[in-house]
Formats: structure tokens, C-alpha cells, sequence
């Protein structure tokens, strides 16, 4: 583990400021201190990264293609998501335990499972969401498989699964709400404290 060089884990936040706050964090603990978790290493992670580009494309779009770029980063965003609620973390090849070598079951898992999306993506339309918006997007820059990309659907639907279209301002709100959530319940869950100290663990180790 090299300690020679900077590395921000979460807004202007090293891997030290993680393990000085990781020294206090036990499963079952201080709320307080989860509290201070979910903030400063949860959100504070995904505001800059995610959530504040997002809403700068949002603002700032001409209906010329920033879609694409809100979708692509919506994507990263839910990867990320499900592995901090699971635990896991990504490796090249050879997964071990609390490891994936492969993202499918992953974004599947989180669209499958996770409120608001749970029940409006039956496991065969997850699949086809992977295949033709998240791997469409990252590796070609379009979508496949008859999927298209809308700004907002008037009412509020996040996808309507018989024309495979995604309402990517929609979606967008409903990724915030598992965010809300992740934080509201993370000082109370000790399951997802377990696995909230796995993933950090291994992003600083």
C-alpha cells in the first residue's frame, strides 16, 4: 500500500481521512458516526463525480447528444450503487469472495431489486437494458436492441418497457431516491454497514 501520494476518495477526502473515520466505525455502532460515513465518503463520493456533472448536462443541454452523456454516466453511477450495497468490488480476472470480474449481474441486480425500479424491470428487460443501453452506450456511444434515450416522460415513468424507451430526467430522480434512501438507512442497517466498510476497505487498500 503506498502512503507517498494523495488520493481522493470522496471530495477533497484521502484514503487517510478514511481510515482515521474507519477507526470509529463498527457494525451496530455510533449513528452519529455513520451518520458521518453516509456524508463525507458517501455522498461527498458521488456528488462531484456523478450527481453534479449530470445536473451541469441537464442544465445546459441543446437536445444535441448530452443524453448520451447523462446515460453513460448514469450507468457508471449504478455500478457503483449496487457494488457499495453488496459489498463487492470489481477485479480484472479471477474474482474471490466479495469480488465480480463481470458487471451484468451487478446492473441487473440494482434494476431488478432496488426501489423505484423493482417491478418496472422484470429480470428480461434488465438484461436488455444492459446489453442495449449500458453496454450500447459505454463501448459504442449508441444504444442496441431497440432501445432509445427521451429527456422526461409527462407522467413521471422512468421507462416504458414496451417501446424500450428511457426517460433519462425521470431516471435520474429515481437513481437520487435510492441515493436518499442509501443514506437514510445506512446508520441503521448493519447489514449494509458490513458492507459499506468492505468496499471503502478495499478502495483504500
Amino acid at each position: 500500500m503506498t502512503t507517498d501520494r494523495l488520493e481522493y476518495i470522496a471530495d477533497n477526502r484521502t484514503c487517510e481521512d478514511w481510515r482515521a473515520l474507519r477507526a470509529q466505525l463498527v457494525v451496530g455502532g455510533s449513528v452519529s458516526q455513520w451518520e458521518r460515513a453516509a456524508k463525507e465518503f458517501y455522498f461527498d463520493r458521488l456528488e462531484p463525480r456523478y450527481l453534479e456533472p449530470i445536473r451541469t448536462l441537464q442544465a445546459n443541454g441543446g437536445f444535441r447528444g448530452e443524453g448520451f452523456a447523462i446515460v453513460a454516466i448514469q450507468c457508471s453511477l449504478i455500478e457503483f450503487l449496487e457494488s457499495t450495497i453488496q459489498g463487492i468490488n470489481y477485479v480484472y480476472k479471477s474474482p474471490g469472495p466479495y469480488e465480480y470480474s463481470q458487471s451484468k449481474q451487478v446492473f441487473e441486480s440494482f434494476l431488478a431489486n432496488r426501489k423505484p425500479f423493482a417491478g418496472t424491470f422484470a429480470p428480461s428487460l434488465a438484461s436488455s437494458f444492459y446489453i442495449g443501453v449500458r453496454c450500447g452506450m459505454l463501448h459504442e456511444a449508441r444504444t442496441k436492441d431497440g432501445w432509445r434515450i427521451h429527456g422526461e416522460d409527462h407522467q413521471g415513468r422512468i421507462v416504458d418497457a414496451a417501446s424500450k424507451i428511457l426517460f433519462r430526467n425521470d431516471f435520474q430522480q429515481a437513481l437520487l431516491g435510492v441515493v436518499s434512501d442509501y443514506i437514510a438507512t445506512l446508520p441503521h442497517d448493519e447489514s449494509r454497514q458490513a458492507a459499506f466498510l468492505r468496499k471503502y476497505d478495499r478502495l483504500c487498500a
